[in-house]
């Protein structure tokens, strides 16, 4: 310790008082990215991202995709419904 200077106690009050603004400042910052609107805000977001290119044209083939995906998971559904229905 005798290689740092001795600090006084206004300068540890300013360090103390620019640690609690930067404190201050982080939890709002957190408080903000949690609030519920925001959130949902950000879920939209990613949302339209995988619908939309950065253009703002439809991403044709995830669409696709998707939508065949939802009509190969009805056929096996409806599938079973009719196996489970011939008992």
């Amino acid at each position: 310790m005798s290689d740092t200077k001795a600090r006084t106690a206004d300068q540890i009050e300013a360090d103390i008082a620019a640690t609690r603004v930067r404190l201050a400042s982080t939890v709002d910052e957190l408080v903000d990215r949690a609030h519920p609107k925001n959130v949902a805000k950000r879920q939209v977001e990613q949302a339209k991202a995988q619908v939309f290119d950065e253009r703002g044209q439809l991403r044709t083939q995830k669409l696709v995709a998707v939508g065949g995906a939802a009509v190969g998971v009805i056929a096996v559904l409806l599938l079973i419904r009719r196996l489970v229905g011939r008992r």
